[in-house]
């Protein structure tokens, strides 16, 4: 008999969650209680990024107990195992990678098993596990930093990835969080198209995939789900923006462009777009909010290279980063960054043939952000509620 388990995957970038602690966290898990409750999932999957923040040797406390403040709460008091892996140490440079996963099975789930990389095979899940600090001798998660070489003259930083391996129902999957590397600057990431950093995240996306489909482990499902840092062509976007309007460029002593001006023609020279290495200010900002930002889905391509490896389903929310993290102001981005669709959930094509697909996928298949009208930091968290396939035998 076919029957299907509904699956909750969320990815979020919840460095902004330590670095004002009070104000923004009690919201943001409300609104995650809220998607839980809604969904009724029987399976939870959770994939944090930049845990601790961005000064995560004085906040790692502040995220210990937010996972607790989680695991702990009402609203997931009917998921009885649960499998906490958080990557805390970051003592230890060249591996810290600042990610988190956490997975909650809810009681009427049976037969979940998960995978022992050690020994090579699958054992089932039981009671609480949790694992926070160092992981390098938790044989169920597979972690990797993203070396050195990857980002050639960039700042080395926490990125990488961190697998799980499951059976739900004699459905294998692997669940990978990953979070890949930004852009440093708006003004090096108008240079060419596609810019330098996308050109290093397309490697660093090569060089995942092909480790969840080498000979090491047989090849299952695999659900990809973290803050790829994935940018709109800038290059090609800020051409479009800037069509009826001239392009003023100021040098400093090295000749280094500093800043690009956009200003309209006619009407006053009235500046329509403002960049600088950390600054981008555009006039009409609603632009990236009207239609969930659609006009502006032609620019996002950095999942166009690996077509033949991985699906999505059709984006139908605005771009997830950069919001304000002023409170009062929820649906606003910040001038710092060209928005954009960072924090996204891809899967192989086996695992989109495993998604239960009926008569009205509207509804049951839903991709979207968790707290739209509300702050919930830099990055809206995104999810994907689906029914997986499985069997009953």
């Amino acid at each position: 008999m076919d029957t299907s388990t509904d699956v909750l995957l969320v990815t979020a970038n919840v460095g902004s969650l330590f670095d004002n602690v009070g104000e923004i966290q009690n919201g943001w898990l409300q609104e995650l209680f809220k998607a839980i409750h809604k969904y009724k999932p029987q399976f939870i999957a959770l994939h944090f990024q930049e845990v601790g923040g961005k000064d995560y040797m004085v906040n790692m406390g502040n995220a210990e107990n937010f996972f607790w403040l989680l695991e702990s709460s009402e609203e997931l008091k009917d998921y009885d195992r649960t499998c906490i892996y958080v990557d805390s140490q970051f003592q230890a440079e060249d591996s810290f990678t600042a990610l988190g996963n956490m997975y909650f099975i809810h009681k009427t789930l049976k037969n979940v098993y998960q995978y022992d990389f050690n020994v090579k095979d699958f054992k089932a899940v039981l009671g609480q596990n949790k694992y926070v600090g160092c992981l390098d001798t938790v044989t169920t998660v597979e972690k990797e930093k993203f070396p050195k070489n990857f980002w050639p003259n960039f700042k080395w930083s926490r990125k990488g990835f961190m697998r799980t391996r499951w059976i739900i129902h004699n459905q294998g999957l692997d669940l990978v969080n990953i979070h890949l590397f930004h852009d440093a600057s708006n003004l090096i990431a108008c240079n060419a198209s596609p810019s330098i950093y996308s050109a290093n995240r397309k490697n660093a996306l090569r060089y995942v995939i092909n480790r969840l489909s080498d000979d090491r482990y047989t090849s299952l499902p695999f659900f990809l789900f973290g803050d790829f840092n994935f940018r709109l062509d800038t290059l090609s976007l800020v051409q479009h923006l800037c069509t009826e309007a001239e392009v003023q460029t100021v040098k400093d002593g090295s000749n280094e462009v500093q800043k690009i001006f956009c200003e309209e023609k006619d009407n006053d020279h009235q500046v329509l777009l403002h960049i600088e290495e950390k600054l981008f200010q555009y006039l009409h900002q609603a632009l990236f909010r009207e239609d969930n930002g659609r006009a502006l889905l032609i620019y996002d391509k950095e999942t166009s290279a690996f077509h033949d490896d991985i699906k999505e389903e059709d984006i139908t929310f605005p771009p997830s980063y950069p919001y304000s993290e002023d409170y009062s102001k929820p649906t606003q981005y910040m001038n710092t960054r060209c928005p954009a669709w960072c924090d996204r959930i891809l899967m192989s094509h086996s695992a989109h043939d495993v998604i239960h697909r009926g008569e009205d996928d509207e509804k049951t298949i839903v991709y979207n952000t968790v707290g739209t009208n509300v702050c919930m930091g830099d990055h809206k968290p995104v999810f994907l509620s689906f029914p997986l396939k499985t069997n009953s035998h």
